[in-house]
């Protein structure tokens, strides 16, 4: 439990972190800092697939339609909520996005009432419904919808409920996503060099190689969650994972000296209660049910 804590730990707080790094890279386009995520994590990726030798299993991975069209889906929903990141955070909109991953576990647990039947306790629609007037009253305050957060929370979820779908490896999963939207990547990178557009000269030595880097940013803390998973309840990897945006969060006001104001800091209590809630109630009914498996028949 000690090493899954760890490993969950890391991944959140290098999720949260990331603001941070995207933020080196304010000069380039949103659009040409995606494509080099997407080149160097499938080219990060690809090596450490050579070198665990699975490659040969990559087409065996996907072998049905149902696999493949998820698969699909997946690259283009985690390709989606990469853009709207990297785009909020170099224009200055982090606390944004700090919601959208708040908003996440709520929306997951939405689409997995509607999609895949599961059943909600009181306490869990009641959180649901908590989150929503919290994020009707930050409309509100905007004059608009909060489209960035809403826009990372629905993406980032359906992504979830793709994955559920694929049921792939960790690994090749990852290999696939970055495959399929490789070639428009590079597509793109030559595009803009050949039109004299690309930003990648004007880059120091240091951040041409932290962006090299990317992909390393990017596969790294998937395979620590894929750890974490596997060590740990799926309720204190869901906890722990708050880490992320109140990492973020704490970024945007302190860092980026985002403007919170007290009508934001209300409709994130709401939220926050709501996340508490749900918590709360997800630990004791998942508790109720192991004492239940537990009983003598």
């Amino acid at each position: 439990m000690r090493k899954g804590i760890i490993y969950a730990v890391l991944t959140y707080l290098c999720w949260g972190l990331l603001p941070l790094y995207w933020r080196m890279f304010d000069t380039m386009s949103a659009m040409e800092v995606l494509s080099h995520r997407i080149l160097w994590s499938f080219v990060f990726v690809a090596i450490i697939v050579i070198v665990a030798k699975r490659w040969k299993h990559m087409k065996a991975a996907v072998v049905d339609r149902k696999s493949k069209v998820a698969v699909i889906l997946c690259s283009l929903l985690i390709t989606c909520n990469w853009l709207i990141f990297i785009w909020a955070v170099n224009d200055n909109h982090v606390i944004e996005t700090s919601l959208g991953y708040y908003m996440n576990p709520l929306i997951s647990v939405l689409f997995a009432v509607v999609f895949l039947k599961e059943r909600l306790y009181l306490g869990q629609w009641l959180a649901i419904i908590l989150a929503g007037v919290g994020v009707l009253m930050l409309s509100i305050q905007y004059g608009h919808i909060p489209w960035i957060s809403i826009s990372l929370a629905v993406t980032f979820a359906l992504y979830g409920l793709a994955k559920k779908m694929a049921k792939l490896d960790v690994l090749l999963g990852l290999t696939w996503e970055t495959l399929i939207v490789f070639p428009i990547s590079l597509f793109y990178l030559v595009f803009i060099h050949a039109q004299g557009t690309a930003t990648l000269s004007t880059l120091s030595s240091s951040s041409l190689i932290l962006l090299l880097l990317a992909g390393v940013a990017t596969a790294m803390p998937l395979f620590w969650f894929a750890k974490a998973t596997e060590l740990l309840p799926l309720s204190m990897v869901g906890f722990i994972q708050y880490i992320a945006p109140t990492t973020s969060l704490l970024l945007a006001i302190f860092v980026f000296n985002e403007s919170f104001t007290s009508g934001q800091l209300s409709s994130f209590i709401l939220i926050w209660g709501a996340l508490i809630l749900y918590s709360i109630t997800t630990f004791r009914t998942n508790k109720s049910t192991q004492q239940l498996k537990t009983v003598p028949s």
